[in-house]
């Protein structure tokens, strides 16, 4: 997925470009409080991954600023202190110290929220307006635009959304819509075959389907959950769509 032009940095760069829209819808609609909270993760991921490159000689890095941004928008609402907290522990053992973005197996936003999910169920999550959802089409288009964004990712999830939200509810919410493209997507945490893309949007669309309908919880909390799961998956898929490639070579051969 990132070869040739398309380094690390570049498709980071790219990322917080697509960005941009869902920034000025959600900014717009929070404000001065949206704002602090965003300056806050921002600052704070922004020390842990300073450490890190420091010691590891490493330049940094703008992944970082994408990862910040989601959980800003997505975090329970939580103390300044166990803020922090859930911060730091998504940036650090969610990706600082497997090398940083690219080397990791999950997203440290998605560690960040499950963890403030987790450790404080009573926290409120936050119900994402509707101008979300619609900045991120805008926002897919540019990264589809560029190559960056696994398409079969992509169109996995929302073949299985449509489908199912076509028979029972209607499950493209804005928080659906903003974790699919930025956290389910992100081509440094997803399967890296062609047949495993697909099922690993499949799958999250899946599992966005099953807990919407047995869970009466907030869409945050059930997107970022399927996210979680989906992301620790990611091998296995792989691993699956290899077994499926190496069958059919032999039966060709055969």
């Amino acid at each position: 997925m990132i070869r040739g032009i398309w380094t690390r940095e570049t498709v980071a760069m790219v990322f917080l470009a697509a960005l941009l829209p869902v920034a000025v819808s959600w900014i717009w609609d929070e404000g001065v409080l949206g704002t602090g909270r965003l300056v806050f993760v921002l600052i704070l991921a922004g020390i842990w991954q300073a450490l890190f490159t420091f010691f590891r000689a490493q330049p940094p890095s703008a992944a970082g600023a994408i990862s910040a941004f989601a959980i800003a928008v997505l975090a329970p609402e939580v103390g300044p202190l166990q803020f922090a907290i859930g911060v730091s522990f998504g940036f650090v053992f969610g990706e600082l110290v497997f090398g940083g973005w690219g080397r990791s197996v999950l997203s440290p936003a998605v560690v960040s929220i499950m963890f403030l999910g987790f450790g404080f169920p009573a926290a409120d999550w936050p119900h994402l307006p509707v101008q979300i959802g619609w900045a991120t089409i805008p926002a897919a288009a540019i990264l589809l635009f560029f190559g960056v964004l696994p398409w079969r990712v992509l169109a996995g999830a929302l073949v299985v959304l449509i489908a199912a939200g076509g028979f029972n509810f209607d499950l493209l919410t804005s928080a659906v819509a903003f974790v699919l493209v930025f956290l389910v997507c992100d081509p440094a945490v997803s399967a890296s075959t062609p047949l495993g893309r697909w099922l690993y949007g499949a799958l999250f669309g899946a599992l966005t389907a099953l807990f919407a309908a047995f869970w009466e919880t907030a869409p945050v909390q059930i997107a970022v959950s399927a996210a979680l799961l989906v992301s620790l998956a990611a091998p296995l898929l792989d691993e699956i769509a290899i077994a499926v490639w190496q069958a059919v070579r032999r039966y060709r051969r055969g």
